[in-house]
C-alpha cells in the first residue's frame, strides 16, 4: 500500500519543465451551452455529419430553390453541362450495358419465380428514374441474382409461385413498394447508417453463400428438370437432383456446359486484356443468340431442351391496382421489401461508392437511398420487381468507358425498342441458356481471395464470413444473413462494453508516453500506475472497467512487492481517447476513486475531453478529485507524482535525522 496523502504544489511544473507554460495551461472546463442549442448540434453531428445544407448558407431565396432542385434531381446540375463528347461514351457505354441487361434481366426473373418479361420491365423503368435522380456516374440500373432469389424464396413462403402465380405476381410488386418506401424513408430522415450494421465482411460471406446457393438452383435449368426443391440450402437441392437422376436430360446438360464454358472463357479473355471488355460484356446476348439459333434450326424443344416461349410484346402496363395490401400477406410482403431492400442497398452504394472513388468524385449515400427507394417505387406501379445496382453491369458501364447517367437513359431506351419489337425473337431462347448466363455472373461474386484475406487479417471478420455463408448455404438466405448480423453486432457490442484498458510506460530519452506491450523498450515509471482507457464510458462499459482497473493495481502491486521496488503510491488514467462519459462511468470513477482511497493511492485523471468535463464539473467529481489532479499530458502527470514521491523522500530523511 502507498502513502500519497500529501499536498500538491502546481508551481513545481516550472521547475520540472523549465518553463511556467504547463502550469498556466490546465484541462479547461467549456463554457454552459443552452439546451435547445446543445441537441441540435447534437442532432446536427448524428444525423448530418455531411452538412448537406451547407451550399444554401447565405443564398437568395431563388437561389435556394434551384439549389433544392438540383439536390432532389441531381441532373439539373451536370445537364446543363453536358456535351457531345459526353453523348458518344455514354452512348457506346449504354448499348453495351444493354446488350447484358437484356439475358440478365431474363434469367433473373426466372430466379424469382417471375414471367421472364419481368426483367426487361425491371430494366426500362427504373433506369429512367434513378438517372434523373442518382449521384452516381458509373452505376447501371437492374435486377440482381441475390435481390431476385430473396425474392423467390421469401414470397414462396407466403404463397406457391405454381398454385397461385397471379398472387404471387402482386405481392411481388407489393414487396418491391415496400422496399422502395423502406429505402427512400432511410434516405429521407437519413438514417444510413443502419446499413452499416452490414459489415464488409457479412457481405462477402453473405454474397458467396447466395452465389453458391444461385448456382445450385440452376441445375434444374442445366438438367433439364421439370419439378425442382423451392427450398435453397444445399441439402434439400443435392436430394432434389440426385432423385430425379431418371429425369436428367443430357442434350440439355452438354448445351450448359458449353456455353457456360464460352461464356467464363470470354470473362478470362476480357480480364487479361481489359481493352476487349466488350468481349465478355456481349457474350451473354451472343449465347442468348446463338442457342435461339441452334434451337430454332435442330428443334431442340422437342428432346428435352426447355425453351423460354412467348414474351408479350409492349412496355410496362400499371400494375398500381395490383398492390396487394391484404392482412393476410403483408406481413410477409413487408419482410420480403425491408430484407431485399436493405441488401440491395448494400449492394448498390457499395458499388457506387467503389467506381466513384477511382474517378475521384463523391457520392451522397442518403441521396442514393432516395433515388434507389423512389426507382423501386415507381416500378412496383409499372409491372417491375427489385432493382438496384449490380457490380457485373456496373462493371461493364465503367470499363465501357460511361460519363454520366445518361447511360442508363440508353439503356432503358434499348430495351424499350426490344419490348416494342423484338421480344418475339426470345421465343426459341433455351432455359439451359439462361442457367448458364446466371452461373457464370454468379462465380464473380463467389470472392475466396476476400476471405482468405480476412483469415489473415482479422479471424473474428472471418469467421463472421463463415458464418454468413455457412448459415446461407446450409440453412437458408435468411438465417444467414441474420447470423451473420447477429455476430457483428455482437462484435460492436463487445467494443463498447469491453474496452482496452492499456498500461503505459515511458520512452527511453523522452516524454512520450506510450503501451508496454507494444513498444518493448517502454519502461513503468517507480511508484506509478499509468493506465489508458480507449473508448468512452458507458453503463455498458462502467463495471468492467472498475473491475479491470482494481484488477491493474493489484497485479501492480503484487509485482512490486515481489521485486521490492518502490511500493505504488499514484494511479494516472489517460483519459484521451474517452469522447463521453454517462452518470453510471462518473459513479465508475467515483468508486475508482474511493478504492484508491482505501489503499492508500491518488488518483489523477489525464486530458479528460470537453463533454467529459463539463459532466464532471456537474457531477462534482472535480471537486472531489481536485483539480490539481487534472493533467493535459501524461508527462504532467507523471512529473507531478515524481515530485512529491521526491518531496516524501526529503521529509522522510528529516524526519530519520530529527530521530537520530
Amino acid at each position: 500500500m502507498g502513502n500519497a496523502d500529501h499536498s500538491y504544489d502546481p508551481s513545481f511544473n516550472e521547475n520540472y519543465y523549465g518553463s511556467a507554460t504547463a502550469a498556466n495551461h490546465r484541462v479547461a472546463i467549456p463554457p454552459p451551452q443552452p439546451f435547445v442549442k446543445s441537441i441540435k448540434n447534437t442532432l446536427k453531428e448524428t444525423f448530418f455529419p455531411d452538412d448537406p445544407l451547407r451550399q444554401f448558407k447565405n443564398q437568395p431565396p431563388r437561389k435556394k430553390f434551384v439549389l433544392g432542385f438540383q439536390y432532389i434531381f441531381p441532373i439539373l446540375e451536370w445537364g446543363p453541362r453536358y456535351t457531345l463528347e459526353f453523348l458518344k461514351a455514354d452512348l457506346i457505354a449504354g448499348i453495351t450495358i444493354a446488350s447484358l441487361a437484356i439475358p440478365q434481366g431474363i434469367s433473373y426473373a426466372k430466379l424469382a419465380n417471375l414471367p421472364p418479361i419481368l426483367g426487361l420491365y425491371s430494366s426500362f423503368v427504373p433506369p429512367l428514374v434513378y438517372a434523373v435522380m442518382g449521384s452516381s456516374r458509373d452505376l447501371a440500373v437492374g435486377t440482381v441474382a441475390v435481390g431476385s432469389l430473396l425474392t423467390g424464396s421469401m414470397l414462396s413462403e407466403v404463397v406457391s409461385p405454381t398454385d397461385d402465380p397471379k398472387l404471387y405476381l402482386h405481392l411481388a410488386f407489393t414487396a418491391t413498394f415496400f422496399a422502395g418506401l423502406f429505402e427512400a424513408s432511410l434516405g429521407i430522415f437519413r438514417l444510413g447508417f443502419i446499413v452499416d450494421f452490414l459489415s464488409h465482411a457479412t457481405i462477402v460471406g453473405f454474397m458467396g453463400g447466395a452465389a453458391t446457393v444461385v448456382c445450385l438452383q440452376q441445375l434444374k435449368g442445366i438438367l433439364g428438370l421439370d419439378h425442382f426443391t423451392h427450398a435453397t440450402d444445399i441439402i434439400s437441392v443435392m436430394r432434389s437432383v440426385f432423385t430425379q437422376t431418371h429425369s436428367w436430360r443430357w442434350e440439355s446438360a452438354v448445351l450448359g456446359c458449353v456455353f457456360l464454358f464460352y461464356l467464363l472463357l470470354s470473362r478470362y479473355f476480357s480480364k487479361m486484356k481489359p481493352k476487349l471488355f466488350w468481349v465478355s460484356a456481349m457474350a451473354p446476348l451472343t449465347s442468348v443468340v446463338l442457342g435461339s439459333l441452334l434451337v430454332y434450326f435442330t428443334h431442340a424443344e422437342k428432346h428435352g431442351v426447355q425453351v423460354i416461349g412467348d414474351l408479350k410484346k409492349g412496355i410496362n402496363p400499371a400494375s398500381l391496382m395490383d398492390l396487394n395490401f391484404d392482412s393476410r400477406y403483408l406481413t410477409g410482403t413487408i419482410k420480403t421489401g425491408i430484407v431485399t431492400g436493405i441488401i440491395a442497398l448494400a449492394e448498390g452504394i457499395a458499388v457506387g461508392r467503389s467506381f466513384a472513388m477511382f474517378k475521384n468524385y463523391h457520392i451522397d449515400g442518403n441521396k442514393e437511398m432516395i433515388a434507389f427507394g423512389m426507382m423501386n417505387i415507381a416500378g412496383s406501379c409499372t409491372s417491375c420487381y427489385l432493382t438496384a445496382g449490380p457490380f457485373s453491369r456496373s462493371a461493364v458501364n465503367f470499363n465501357a468507358g460511361c460519363k454520366t447517367a445518361v447511360s442508363n437513359l440508353v439503356m432503358a431506351f434499348a430495351v424499350m425498342i426490344t419490348l416494342l419489337f423484338l421480344t418475339p425473337l426470345f421465343y426459341y431462347t433455351p432455359l439451359v441458356v439462361l442457367s448458364s448466363i446466371i452461373v457464370a455472373a454468379m462465380l464473380g461474386l463467389i470472392d475466396y481471395e476476400a476471405a482468405i484475406h480476412l483469415w489473415h487479417v482479422d479471424k473474428f471478420d472471418f469467421l463472421v464470413c463463415m458464418s454468413a455463408y455457412v448459415g446461407v448455404v446450409f440453412a437458408n438466405i435468411e438465417i444467414g444473413l441474420g447470423l451473420a448480423i447477429g455476430l457483428s453486432i455482437m462484435r460492436v457490442l463487445l467494443f463498447v462494453a469491453r474496452p482496452k484498458t492499456l498500461v503505459l510506460g515511458n520512452l527511453p530519452d523522452s516524454k512520450v508516453y506510450r503501451s508496454v506491450d507494444q513498444y518493448q523498450n517502454a519502461t513503468n515509471v517507480p511508484g506509478v500506475l499509468i493506465l489508458e482507457i480507449d473508448s468512452p464510458i458507458y453503463f455498458a462499459n462502467s463495471n468492467y472497467l472498475r473491475e479491470r482497473i482494481s484488477r491493474w493495481i493489484d497485479d501492480e502491486e503484487d509485482k512490486l512487492k515481489s521485486s521490492g521496488e518502490t511500493v505504488l503510491q499514484y494511479v494516472v488514467l489517460d483519459m484521451s481517447a474517452v469522447g463521453n462519459i454517462d452518470t453510471s462511468g462518473i459513479s465508475m470513477l467515483d468508486e475508482v476513486k474511493k478504492i484508491a482511497d482505501r489503499r492508500g493511492l491518488k488518483l489523477a485523471l489525464v486530458n479528460p475531453g470537453a463533454e467529459v468535463m463539463k459532466k464532471l464539473n456537474k457531477s462534482n467529481f472535480l471537486e472531489k478529485i481536485g483539480q490539481e489532479w487534472i493533467f493535459l499530458t501524461v508527462g504532467e502527470a507523471v512529473g507531478a507524482c515524481n515530485y512529491m514521491l521526491h518531496s516524501c523522500n526529503i521529509e522522510s530523511q528529516k524526519h530519520s535525522n530529527n530521530i537520530v
